[in-house]
């Protein structure tokens, strides 16, 4: 009973060790309303608090450059799909602050919350040393990946194909595991479940972000209310997608590694005579 308590808050910290980009980003979230800013806007402050925070985690090695550019994908990504949400013609949620940073209706912070989760997934990946069993191949991961982001576009026009994508992410994952090791013990669980899990505490931290103020729904204008729990199957989506590029990112350097491993082992070797 002992070992499994402790195992459990070892896998606490480490988990609240991979939110580190996340957790110190909601920390920049409450103190912008609670210092003085000397009149930049608000949305601003909090883009150069998150720059100052990435470049931190780097320089402190506690985030690779290969992690540094697999956030800025997702930065980018996030960007595209915040400019086509808050546009005027859409209007699935706003920014009401005002923001000198910006491109159109979005403030450049907004990728960060996008990049968070590409954080978290990628620490965690490192600390638990994450394993994955009867991973989908790239014919069929990629192709769901741009599915579903392209899903968040087109379900304004088009009809929402969401619960089919859903239906297919089970099938397409329904044999993967996902193993990892908290202390010395290895342990696995389905990857369907980490999804819904992630998609779950993000939702929670949906809730915390537009109560803090980062956006707002448009139920949440006047005045702030819970995100509706619809919202999970959103986020269950688009973990699915910042874990298929960042797994199959991996996998590919990996394979690139070993590749150039072996070529060096084929070369004719040297030997220098004393």
């Amino acid at each position: 009973m002992k070992s499994a308590l402790y195992e459990f808050l070892v896998f606490g910290l480490k988990e609240a060790r991979a939110c580190i980009f996340a957790g110190l980003f909601f920390g920049v979230l409450f103190i912008s309303h609670h210092i003085p800013l000397f009149g930049l806007p608000r949305y601003d402050f909090i883009f150069i608090a998150a720059i100052a925070i990435q470049l931190v985690l780097l320089w402190k090695r506690l985030e690779t450059v290969d992690e540094l550019k697999t956030l800025c994908a997702f930065h980018l990504l996030g960007l595209l799909l915040e400019l086509f949400k808050t546009h005027p013609a859409i209007g699935s949620w706003s920014y009401p602050e005002h923001a000198l940073l910006k491109i159109g209706t979005v403030p450049l912070y907004s990728g960060f919350m996008y990049a968070a989760v590409a954080s978290y997934i990628c620490q965690a990946w490192r600390m638990l040393k994450l394993e994955l069993h009867h991973y989908p191949s790239y014919f069929i991961s990629v192709p769901l990946c741009i599915a579903i982001y392209l899903n968040f576009f087109t379900h304004h026009f088009i009809g929402d194909y969401r619960l089919y994508l859903i239906i297919a992410v089970v099938i397409v994952f329904m044999r993967t595991t996902i193993h990892f090791t908290v202390t010395t013990k290895r342990r696995k669980m389905p990857l369907v479940i980490s999804f819904l899990l992630m998609g779950f505490f993000i939702w929670i931290a949906e809730n915390i972000s537009t109560y803090l103020g980062a956006w707002r729904y448009p139920d949440q204008i006047h005045t702030w209310t819970f995100v509706s729990m619809g919202k999970i199957n959103a986020w269950f989506l688009l973990v699915i997608i910042s874990f298929i590029i960042v797994a199959d990112l991996k996998h590919m350097r990996e394979r690139r590694a070993h590749r150039a491993s072996t070529r060096a082992k084929t070369l004719p070797g040297t030997s220098v005579k004393g």
